[in-house]
């Protein structure tokens, strides 16, 4: 940042690391270990979908790559009732650095082709054996994640205790968002 920018009061936005995704499977055994949430093998990618030739074909690129492995994991695009598309991808429950590797190119793609302002999150559930559910959500323009747990069985109620523990538990791994005004609810996400 410059003088001038610092005088007139202007930031520049923090950019997005988006290795630190590659610190969920290491999040994902801590949080197994510790609270008893294991990986459900869904993860997804929220973007604000660009007009456009280009931006379809970025998209299909993506759904491409993504279904042309041998270990192929499903792939599908979901759309929310704010008008954000979710890229999910479903996995072996085990396999948390595939998963990871697959939402990084997701990502990565959309960011190489240009659209990495319509970058919103990424998202990885998981679920204990009472069904309790939460994510890790990866917030694309801060660089820092946070968990989410909606209430099992209560609406649209968040169990703020949940978040707080988790965010507590994985504070020494991952690069969590402190400023929990950013702590969106993702209602209707996938997995959760």
């Amino acid at each position: 940042m410059g003088l001038l920018d610092s005088i007139l009061g202007r930031s520049r936005p923090k950019q997005a690391n988006l290795d630190a995704l590659f610190a969920v499977p290491s999040a994902a055994i801590t949080l197994r270990a510790a609270v008893g949430l294991a990986p459900t093998g869904l993860g997804a990618v929220c973007y604000r979908p660009a007009g456009g030739a280009a931006f379809a074909q970025a998209e299909q690129e993506i759904v491409e790559l993504l279904r042309g492995a041998a270990d192929a994991p499903d792939v599908r695009l979901e759309h929310d009732e704010f008008g954000f598309t979710w890229l999910v991808v479903d996995d072996d429950p085990d396999d948390v650095e595939g998963l990871v590797t697959d939402l990084h190119a997701v990502n990565t793609t959309l960011e190489s082709h240009g659209f990495g302002p319509g970058l919103l999150c990424s998202l990885v559930p998981f679920e204990d054996a009472t069904g309790r559910r939460a994510g890790l959500v990866y917030l694309y323009k801060q660089g820092s994640f946070y968990p989410f747990a909606p209430q099992t069985g209560a609406g649209r109620a968040r169990d703020n205790l949940l978040e707080i523990q988790l965010r507590d538990l994985l504070a020494g791994e991952l690069p969590v968002e402190r400023e929990m005004s950013r702590w969106l609810a993702l209602w209707g996400a996938p997995g959760l």
